[in-house]
């Protein structure tokens, strides 16, 4: 059963678990997998719209329509950029300042032409490890970091992150193999360390404001413990 987190007789969400793809698309069109948006129309027996999309490996808050019409009021929202999404992610280093905005240009579905792309990016926590993860340096650092995509371009939170060199921990297509094998060896992970952690907007039909937070999958919350950030991860009300 998919986690709901929010629901009324117009939009749906529901925390999408790593791994589970959106739905069938031209790069991923087995039949034998399972989609979340199958999952979720034969949970709740009815047909569902989906508004966005997340990566097959980030978890998090995914959203649908119940009807065509409502998709369409709803999609206005992204074209005149009134929803806030944030994420959660570990990355390697520390950010270059505590808070930035990236705006390098990202080409179109990782091949095309290039296209405007921002990305805010706020740090969270740090941590200095006494282990090597790379034959240059003796010690470890890593941050835990808030992303805000304000444009929505393939994994854009992925390369705006390999850009500034904190690459996404787990991130096996725009990560740093060094990084994620220590992540293996030392913490067991064999995860993307990559959160759609909360959605803000103002509801389309009833002008109300709703706020959706998904809680941290088991992967993320154990890093969170291990690097020392209960302490930051309680304050977000994140554990």
């Amino acid at each position: 059963m998919l986690e709901i987190l929010f629901e009324d007789d117009h939009y749906i969400a529901i925390n999408k678990p790593a791994g589970l793809l959106v739905h069938r698309t031209k790069i991923a069109k087995n039949d034998d997998a399972t989609y979340a948006m199958q999952l979720l129309r034969d949970q709740i027996g009815k047909w569902v719209y989906p508004l966005h999309r997340i990566d097959r490996p980030t978890s998090g808050i995914l959203l649908f329509a119940k009807s065509s019409e409502d998709a369409s009021l709803f999609t206005t929202l992204f074209t005149e950029h009134k929803i806030e999404k944030l994420y959660l992610a570990t990355v390697r280093g520390y950010l270059k300042e505590d808070q930035f905005v990236s705006d390098y240009p990202l080409k179109k579905d990782l091949i095309g032409d290039l296209q405007e792309a921002r990305t805010s990016f706020w740090s969270l926590a740090k941590i200095e490890l006494p282990y090597a993860s790379s034959p240059k340096f003796a010690t470890s650092r890593y941050s835990l970091v808030k992303a805000f995509p304000q444009t929505g371009r393939m994994h854009q939170i992925r390369r705006h992150l390999a850009h500034e060199r904190n690459y996404l921990i787990g991130d096996t297509t725009h990560g740093e193999n060094k990084q994620n094998k220590f992540f293996r060896e030392k913490f067991s992970l064999q995860n993307i360390l990559l959160h759609a952690w909360q959605v803000k907007f103002i509801h389309p039909i009833s002008h109300e404001e709703v706020n959706i937070q998904a809680p941290l999958p088991d992967h993320f919350l154990n890093i969170i413990h291990k690097l020392g950030w209960k302490d930051t991860a309680s304050k977000l009300n994140i554990v």
